[in-house]
């Protein structure tokens, strides 16, 4: 973590324009620590902290950073010092760099690279975005089966354009198709003279290129994997993903899950004010005709409501009750569609669960609520009335919570985004009927 001090003292040698100050208090820091120091500096500050460190700056520092942020230093520096700075980078960490930027630019940073180095960024970002193929590093160790333990290790310490880290090696054949792999403690347990075929792993688990960022977190999750190789649609081993890049992926999809739960879209902590008012904007405005939505169903009950101020200061705890519980359904029901735990076999189950959970609390709290209401306000009858409503709200909710993220996703819209919008508009909606609707046959004030 960086200290108050520290960062007091880079800020000053960036504004005193000392690059040797600067250089001596950050040639020391990890690159998520560098990353840290970048989005805490201003605008033109952070312009200047590179310029300053110049080609004592570490590219993969940019890796950390969020998208747009990133996005906006790359477009700032010429894209001669941008194919400098990456083709010191493994291919993983070079394509997040590339992948936002203009096609323009682009290829005029790819043409400046060596031309190996430039069709193999190239090809990964032919791939989807998200997919296994921009996600993986394409330097790897491979070797054919009938090398020697010895001629392995041996091939490992004489060449230099191995990948940074490592903890297998892949076995091919001479088309490139992956036979199988070897773990390193495995090779480094062995005699020299055994062949790599008697000692490889032929369970193959591999991705595909083309698969997404997520199918390949629940693999290695699955699995328990460090490493895995990426094979492109002729079997041809082409990279391998590590499990550094796949935390990162998680820790993506939970941060995108949270923000669309909220109705902040891609919002990240740097935008600028104009930037996070128009990604708020949107939903605000859904959320603003649901609102009159649920207004106008109070206004169907106003002489309702006159003849018994009561009702207005209970009726706004059904529609809240109904919406927490509504909530706590769609959370669950979004992360299990989300984890593809929820399928064919066993969504009818879920969803009467859902259900016999949100009644048993309707029950629950009918009672509670109907005993404070009768306290409150000497009246049982108004007890019993909030009891009812309560029961129905919560039953909608728990319908609600669970059916919209499944149907939502069914015709091909992200349920984390829409669901909250629909659900707090039908436990406002039914909690406000209910309640009023009822009171009012109840009392006979209809």
């Amino acid at each position: 973590m960086i200290s108050q001090e520290l960062f007091k003292l880079i800020d000053d040698a960036i504004e005193q324009r000392d690059s040797d100050h600067l250089i001596s208090l950050t040639q020391d820091l990890h690159e998520a620590d560098l990353g840290d120091i970048i989005e805490a500096l201003s605008p033109r500050d952070r312009i200047d902290f590179l310029e300053l460190l110049a080609d004592d700056f570490d590219f993969t520092v940019l890796t950390e950073l969020d998208d747009s942020l990133r996005l906006k230093i790359v477009e700032a520096l010429p894209n001669k010092r941008v194919a400098e700075g990456i083709s010191e980078l493994d291919s993983d960490d070079a394509i997040v760099i590339l992948a936002d930027m203009e096609e323009e630019d682009q290829e005029e940073i790819l043409a400046a690279l060596p031309a190996l180095d430039r069709i193999q960024l190239k090809r990964s970002l032919d791939y989807p975005e998200d997919s296994a193929g921009r996600l993986m590093q394409t330097e790897f160790i491979a070797v054919a089966p009938f090398w020697s333990v010895g001629q392995t290790i041996d091939y490992m310490r004489e060449t230099q354009d191995l990948p940074d880290e490592f903890n297998q090696i892949f076995v091919i054949d001479p088309g490139h198709r992956l036979l199988g792999s070897v773990s390193l403690d495995t090779l480094l347990r062995s005699r020299r003279p055994t062949k790599i075929s008697e000692i490889q792993h032929e369970e193959r688990l591999f991705v595909e290129a083309g698969q997404d960022q997520e199918y390949v977190s629940r693999l290695f999750e699955r699995y328990d994997l460090l490493s895995a190789a990426v094979l492109d649609e002729g079997e041809r081993l082409v990279g391998v993903i590590t499990i550094d890049d796949i935390v990162d992926v998680i820790h993506e999809e939970a941060d995108e899950d949270i923000k669309r739960l909220g109705g902040v879209g891609d919002e990240e902590i740097t935008d600028t004010v104009l930037e996070t008012m128009r990604s708020r904007f949107i939903w605000l405005s859904v959320n603003l005709v649901t609102a009159i939505l649920a207004s106008s169903v109070i206004g169907l009950f106003d002489t309702t409501i006159q003849q018994m101020v009561a009702l207005a200061v209970l009726m706004p705890i059904v529609a809240s009750m109904g919406g927490n519980a509504a909530t706590q359904t769609m959370t669950v029901a979004v992360r299990a569609l989300a984890m593809q735990d929820l399928d064919s076999f066993n969504v009818l189950r879920v969803v009467s669960r859902e259900v016999y959970v949100a009644v048993l609390n309707g029950f629950a709290f009918a009672i509670i609520l109907g005993v404070v209401a009768w306290l409150w306000f000497s009246n049982y009858e108004l007890g019993i009335v909030i009891g009812a409503a309560l029961i129905v709200n919560l039953f909608f909710a728990g319908l609600a919570g669970i059916l919209f993220p499944i149907g939502l996703q069914k015709v091909g819209i992200d349920p984390a985004i829409a669901s909250s919008v629909f659900i707090t508009t039908v436990t406002d909606v039914v909690g406000f009927f209910a309640f009023l609707g009822l009171a009012g046959w109840w009392f006979g004030l209809l």
